[in-house]
């Protein structure tokens, strides 16, 4: 989703959740298909990355610009953390951009009825960044990891829940970082008519997902250099967080459901609350017991001051 916006619907319970899972479901006849898209954006002059306010010492801008230019071309109302712009939304056809950490552009496409019409969406997409980006002196790449910067030389984006992210990830696997700030992915998003239907799709998706990686794979190069895999992506990810990364064994088991998901879900390790427009730090807090009322960690982090200006951690400034 790429609004990151916040949906002030009140959730009082595991059946809530359950039942909002369940509310998808529709009709085949109204199935469509949604896809998502990121590129990693790049210098075309020193093949350097972008941050987020360009190089103002060599007149460049950078990731800003070129959503502000995105913004005014497309029409699309802006979506913003704080005081800065960090995507794009229309209302209309439900697609939207956004940033991922280290300034991975995203589209996020709308619901359509057929891949042909996917496709058609992501070339108008690409003729759109290609106007703005040009005369920024902006390029694209569409690999799986960026092929040639330290992860000290990249940049992270002004979002707040980035900051609680790359606080957390090194404490529970050890390419968090890189996952965050060096891969791009494509992903696919399918409608379901009920709960067989659900699990029938996520089992066939689980099942087929090496299939997918060895299909296409294109990530062998890391930091100038062949790094020994076609995708290290996917090993990247082997790597980020075993609470919320790997095959679901259980998604295969009799009596698989809405319910079981939602279980699932609320075993993951928290990141953070967001209560107006703040992002409060509860890394690692159980969602069973926030969802209860009971979560310490939040209850300590509205006593402490609200994330303050976004910096580097000392790892990027080290390798910087």
């Amino acid at each position: 989703m790429a609004r990151d916006g916040t949906d002030l619907t009140p959730i009082a319970s595991r059946d809530e959740l359950v039942a909002w899972i369940a509310g998808g479901a529709k009709p085949a006849g109204q199935f469509r298909i949604g896809t998502e898209h990121e590129k990693i954006p790049f210098f075309r002059s020193g093949r350097s990355p972008v941050p987020y306010e360009g190089l103002p010492a060599r007149g460049q801008g950078g990731i800003r610009a070129l959503l502000e230019g995105m913004q005014k071309r497309l029409g699309w109302a802006p979506v913003n953390d704080r005081a800065h712009i960090i995507g794009l939304f229309d209302a209309t056809s439900g697609a939207g951009i956004s940033l991922e950490p280290g300034g991975q552009f995203e589209l996020s496409g709308a619901p359509l009825d057929t891949i042909h019409e996917t496709n058609a969406e992501l070339d108008a997409h690409f003729a759109a960044l290609e106007a703005v980006a040009a005369p920024l002196g902006i390029g694209f790449l569409a690999l799986g990891m960026s092929p040639k910067w330290r992860l000290g030389e990249t940049p992270m984006m002004p979002k707040q829940r980035y900051a609680i992210m790359v606080k957390y990830m090194p404490l529970v696997g050890a390419r968090g970082l890189d996952m965050m700030f060096r891969t791009a992915t494509v992903q696919a998003n399918f409608d379901f008519s009920n709960e067989a239907d659900m699990v029938k799709k996520l089992r066939v998706s689980l099942a087929l997902q090496p299939v997918a990686t060895a299909l296409f794979g294109n990530s062998p190069f890391t930091e100038g250099k062949l790094n020994g895999f076609l995708s290290a992506r996917s090993e990247v990810w082997r790597a980020t967080d075993k609470a919320r990364t790997g095959t679901l064994p259980f998604a295969f088991e009799q009596g698989m459901s809405f319910e079981r998901y939602v279980d699932y879900a609320l075993s993951v390790p928290m990141y953070f609350v967001k209560r107006g427009e703040i992002y409060h730090d509860v890394a690692g807090a159980d969602f069973r017991d926030f969802l209860q009322g009971g979560s310490r960690s939040f209850r300590a982090s509205r006593r402490r001051s609200p994330i303050g200006p976004i910096t580097l951690p000392p790892f990027f400034r080290k390798c910087a």
